[in-house]
């Protein structure tokens, strides 16, 4: 059907313990746990503001994993950032302002996947022609 685009549905990330993750998840980066299958093998993750949920399925092997980045906006990034330091995530770069008009921080968590805290990117300054 031309003209129809997909809409986003969800974020798979493979993690060596899936319910660890999902605990450091819920804690470091303001999450709820939607559910832990009983095998625990997987789970999903729901935020209050949005409607994306995150799954995390086990890794087979490090080699396996794809690179990956996952990206969080927050509207306070400094505070969001010591929050996830605070609760185990891994310092990487302390937030700053970008170029392209974002704040910007960078940890890792558990598992080492770099994960960007950010907040929502300015829009860009109109010319006048």
């Amino acid at each position: 059907m031309a003209g129809m685009r997909p809409a986003f549905a969800y974020t798979v990330v493979y993690v060596t313990d899936v319910a660890e993750s999902l605990e450091f998840y819920a804690k470091a980066f303001g999450y709820e746990i939607r559910r832990l299958d009983e095998s625990h093998r997987w789970g999903e993750l729901e935020h209050e503001t949005d409607d994306l949920t995150g799954i995390v399925h086990p890794a087979a092997s490090a080699g396996e994993r794809p690179p990956l980045e996952l990206c969080f906006v927050y509207t306070d990034v400094d505070a969001a950032y010591q929050r996830a330091v605070e609760n185990g995530a891994v310092p990487v770069s302390a937030p700053e302002e970008k170029e392209w008009g974002q704040k910007v921080g960078y940890v890792r968590d558990l598992d080492g996947i770099v994960v960007r805290l950010g907040s929502h990117v300015s829009p860009p300054h109109q010319r006048c022609a």
